[in-house]
């Protein structure tokens, strides 16, 4: 009797194609998160005039440029660039760790599961935000409780790429997941719009539904409609792939010592795969910048471009076929001519496109087309760094490496809030903030250009 062979060997990723669907409809509901509350919806909701202090808004009356008004929007845009900056040093300081012990006690699938949990309870919790200065601190604080969680939840769900799939198909699996979470952000975002956001003619009210506008009741009733939307697509990956083996250790460490384990491999690609730690090194440092370019883009859109949060999504909608169209044709260049190619070339493009938001104005015409030419760069930088640790990664060590590129992508997580933070403190003007995001990105791309492809060895 032939045996069954385990999760993520060739029999079992290429014959049953109901695990890939199930692991890629978690990226489907994590839109829920990604798109709704970190980019377009909850967070341009934080930074709007519902959150300034009545008199500055009456005083300013239609006068947007009013520099009472733009330096209160601009703080509140800052408080929650620093909320974010406190969430990325927590995510640092504990996520490098959870990887690797759900790998060692074959619980991956109950901490995806616990930490999506945590995520959507954060989400629905956000409707009780209501849109006064006084909820500021509970907005922000949810925005950053959800993110350390969201992360966490991240670490289990990268690491079980390797569950869905095989050396030869990992490319095409992790691009799969990337696609499924563009589409899902589109549908959910159209759903959004027309149920709750856009008026149709009333002002007072917002979507199909005649949810009144009144203390933001309807920007919050669709935050918690996402929550739903990421629990129901988070359960079939907990049902429909299988549960990893828990590994033999003669010792069982402690959290503690987890740190300890980390630090010896990260000692052993030092020692053997230098090329590959420093690929995570500026990988952790660029995505960082590309979770800035959407975390602060809708915010930059709303208080300099004066998009309103109909606006903002219609944008949104674009943005997101634009990055999957582009992901989808990167895709044929990273095998033609290598994903560091792809990567370099499409991390120049993003700083010279985030330098000339700086110099179009304040028309909103500047901002569609350089703001859609930086979407259409931050997909193939994604998919074309999974691809290149796809085929870096030694055989049987692919969940160890995928894990390490999940956590240490998070490590700096701190970096692009906290000096978005900083320059439009600095400044009082929301627009310079991405000086910061541009910054990161010129780093993540100095430190990719000496990497080399070579395979990892860890010992």
């Amino acid at each position: 009797m032939t045996p069954t062979p385990p999760p993520g060997t060739a029999d079992t990723a290429v014959s049953n194609r109901r695990p890939v669907l199930a692991w890629a409809l978690w990226d489907w509901g994590s839109a829920a998160f990604n798109a709704v509350v970190t980019t377009f919806v909850f967070s341009t909701y934080l930074s709007s005039t519902l959150f300034v202090d009545p008199a500055i808004v009456a005083a300013a009356g239609d006068d947007d440029a009013n520099p009472a008004l733009v330096r209160a929007l601009a703080e509140n845009a800052s408080f929650v660039g620093v909320a974010l900056m406190i969430a990325g040093i927590v995510v640092a300081l504990v996520a490098p760790v959870l990887g690797q012990r759900s790998d060692g006690t074959g619980r991956r699938k109950l901490w995806l599961g616990i930490n999506t949990g945590l995520v959507v309870l954060a989400m629905a919790a956000m409707v009780f935000v209501e849109g006064t200065p006084g909820y500021l601190v509970l907005g922000a604080t949810l925005l950053a409780v959800g993110n350390v969680f969201f992360e966490f939840a991240s670490v289990n769900y990268y690491a079980m790429l390797a569950q869905v799939s095989t050396r030869e198909n990992i490319g095409r699996v992790s691009g799969f997941g990337w696609g499924m979470g563009y589409v899902g952000g589109i549908v959910l975002l159209l759903l959004l719009l027309a149920l709750f956001i856009q008026g149709f003619g009333d002002p007072t009210a917002g979507g199909l539904l005649g949810v009144t506008k009144e203390g933001g009741l309807n920007i919050r009733l669709a935050v918690l409609a996402s929550a739903v939307w990421f629990a129901v697509f988070a359960i079939p990956v907990l049902l429909r792939v299988p549960e990893i083996p828990a590994q033999r250790r003669q010792v069982r460490v402690g959290f503690l010592g987890s740190y300890v384990v980390l630090w010896r491999t990260l000692r052993s690609l030092w020692r053997d795969s230098r090329q590959v730690l420093l690929f995570l090194v500026a990988s952790a440092v660029f995505r960082d910048g590309l979770a800035g370019v959407f975390t602060f883009g809708a915010i930059i859109a709303a208080q300099v471009f004066g998009f309103s949060s109909t606006e903002v999504l219609y944008f949104a909608v674009v943005a997101n076929v634009v990055a999957g169209l582009s992901t989808f044709v990167a895709g044929r260049f990273d095998d033609r001519f290598g994903p560091k190619n792809v990567i370099v070339v499409s991390l120049a493009s993003l700083i010279v496109l985030g330098t000339t938001m700086l110099f179009v104005g304040t028309a909103q015409i500047g901002f569609w087309i350089v703001g859609l030419g930086l979407c259409a760069f931050v997909g193939p930088v994604q998919s074309a760094s999974r691809s290149f640790l796809a085929r870096v990664a030694p055989e049987g060590r692919e969940g160890e490496i995928f894990g390490l590129y999940a956590t240490t992508g998070r490590a700096v997580s701190f970096l692009a809030p906290g000096l978005f933070a900083l320059f439009v403190g600095l400044t009082g003007d929301t627009r310079l903030g991405i000086l910061g995001i541009v910054l990161i990105l010129a780093a993540g791309l100095l430190l990719m250009l000496p990497v080399r492809t070579k395979t990892a060895v860890i010992r």
